[in-house]
């Protein structure tokens, strides 16, 4: 009975303890009340964009400097300041927290008051007003000295530029890419430098504050023996393509290709000129030269593995395709192919290479389905010791039938031989095939991805390129709905053999880089095209990646490297 007693007592405690009140600590987002505050434009070519989003790390403060960059896009010469007193301003609140008056243009030149109210009830007066700073990014993006064909390699954590060569730099010029409005001292654009010894060079911010110093040298970097290195990838840039100048129209069937540091971006529309982008920053340089090359007819462009590029003209059944060849972005392109097509199917919107065109590659070019029936079929040739080799129509057995324009896929072979197995999606199975190239029937696939949101998704742009002794393929996911926030998706994968190569899109063994992709489209969806290319660097340290997606008005970079660190 004792025991008894004893055991109830310490119940009676343990539940008494049970119930008394915990220490209450506010949520982490109510305590910050105000977590950013957003400046758009109202007006101007670029009214309703973002010109800075604010995040507000100390909750204390009363008074809040909006950041508005100095130009906008950051890299172009257009300044803010007459934008300055019709900022749009919006505040990202915790919930029960409220500011009035409500926000709504402000003059940034002046400071604004307003009573802020937070979920407790506790009010205060804030002052919320701007300025114009000038941006403390200082990068080394590229580096060249064109007269000797030499493409630096650089180095980001050690600051370290290498120069493959055995010649004669004593007195050479450069080229080179920096973060928008940085300049560098010495300038070796107008200066002549001796880079037989090493050179230390300052990248100055436009702040004229913040700097960088890269040392220059000659130098063979170590390379990992195989693929890229983890931990190398590194966003170049990520756009909108409406403030690089690219119209948005369900006419888009946008495509891509590398020349140096030109990234060139053909819209396919039958009116827009191909214009060509500091493929380092995304900067807008100007229209690529198209000599007797119709816009018109213009289907779509593409690079092989040492940047040669190739434009493809868009021919109906019975009509002449034409694919042209241009190894500069400046030099007028001569013709390559001339085929009177006889698929009974349209094509020219989706072409791809492999290899170089110069000594050995395999050029294909998809045929589109029909609204009646669809496609299976595409044409290939081969190039070997730089010969063009006769047309072939290929007819790909067990993967079904895919439309057009934008339900096609762009086929992507591994190799530069009929033999070169290849790769193929499409929507809407969204099922990524690998396809023997001997038989041309799938041999391998993986399914539709799993992560809940495939059915708003278009499987259909990849690429492939060796890299380093590795085979990569990458597939983007372009995206249907942007209006109910799809984002593309991004998958790439190493190839080199198909072991590897199971399970789904999502999570296959095979994968070794997703990152989560952007948008910049909120309105309804016109046309959910794009394309990918891998672009290796010439000097084989370096592989680039670049993503475009139509619907979601987004344009961007990858870059990896096989530098033993």
């Amino acid at each position: 009975m004792k025991k008894n007693i004893q055991y109830l007592l310490l119940g009676v405690l343990a539940l008494m303890s049970s119930c008394q009140d915990p220490e209450y600590v506010l949520p982490t987002a109510e305590r910050q009340g105000i977590t950013s505050l957003t400046a758009l434009f109202t007006s101007g070519p670029y009214v309703d964009k973002e010109a800075v989003v604010y995040t507000i790390a100390d909750a204390s403060v009363d008074k809040y400097v909006i950041p508005i960059p100095w130009f906008y896009p950051e890299d172009s010469e257009n300044e803010t300041a007459e934008y300055m007193k019709t900022m749009r301003v919006q505040a990202k609140l915790a919930p029960n927290c409220t500011i009035n008056p409500v926000l709504t243009i402000l003059d940034l030149t002046k400071e604004n008051y307003f009573t802020y109210t937070d979920a407790q009830g506790y009010k205060k007066q804030i002052c919320i007003t701007g300025e114009r700073v000038k941006s403390n990014k200082c990068q080394l993006l590229s580096f060249s000295i064109p007269a000797e064909d030499i493409s630096g390699i650089i180095d980001e954590e050690h600051k370290t530029v290498s120069l493959i060569s055995a010649e004669d730099l004593s007195s050479c010029l450069a080229e080179y890419s920096l973060s928008s409005h940085a300049t560098m001292s010495p300038d070796p654009k107008t200066e002549a430098l001796d880079f037989n010894s090493p050179v230390e060079l300052t990248v100055i911010a436009h702040d004229g504050v913040t700097k960088q110093t890269y040392t220059v040298q000659k130098a063979v970097p170590d390379k990992i023996p195989y693929g890229y290195r983890k931990g190398s990838e590194t966003e170049l840039f990520k756009l909108d393509m409406g403030v690089i100048g690219l119209p948005w129209t369900s006419a888009n069937s946008p495509s891509l290709a590398v020349n140096g540091n030109n990234l060139v971006v053909c819209l396919g529309d039958g009116s827009t000129a191909p214009t060509y982008y500091n493929a380092s920053t995304g900067s807008k340089i100007g229209n690529m030269t198209l000599g007797s090359v119709g816009v018109a007819s213009l289907g779509c462009v593409t690079s092989d593995s040492k940047g040669n590029i190739l434009l493809a003209t868009k021919a109906a059944n019975g009509k002449s395709f034409s694919i042209y060849k241009t190894s500069s972005v400046t030099t007028v392109p001569t013709l390559l192919i001339s085929y009177t097509n006889n698929t009974s199917l349209d094509m020219g919107t989706k072409v791809s290479v492999q290899g170089d065109i110069n000594t050995n590659a395999a050029i294909i070019a998809t045929c589109d389905g029909t609204a009646s029936s669809g496609s299976n079929t595409f044409v290939r040739w081969i190039i070997t010791d730089g010969v063009l080799g006769s047309p072939e129509v290929v007819s790909v057995n067990g993967v079904g039938y895919w439309g057009s324009p934008v339900s096609n896929t762009k086929v992507v072979t591994k190799g530069t031989t009929a033999q070169s197995d290849y790769f193929l999606s499409y929507y809407d199975p969204n099922v990524l095939y690998w396809v023997n190239g001997t038989s041309n029937n799938a041999s391998k696939s993986l399914s539709n991805s799993d992560n809940g949101n495939s059915w708003a998704m278009n499987n259909n742009c990849l690429d492939a390129r060796t890299f380093n002794n590795a085979q990569y393929l990458v597939l983007v996911s372009t995206a249907h709905f942007p209006q109910w926030g799809g984002t593309p998706y991004l998958y790439m994968y190493d190839v080199t053999s198909d072991g590897s190569f199971t399970g789904t899109v999502s999570t296959s063994d095979a994968l070794t880089f997703n990152p989560s992709l952007s948008s910049f489209g909120s309105a309804d969806g016109v046309a959910a095209t794009g394309d990918v290319l891998f672009a290796p660097t010439t000097d084989g340290y370096k592989l680039r990646l670049y993503y475009v997606d139509n619907n979601c008005k987004i344009i961007g970079g990858y870059e990896f490297d096989c530098i033993d660190k």
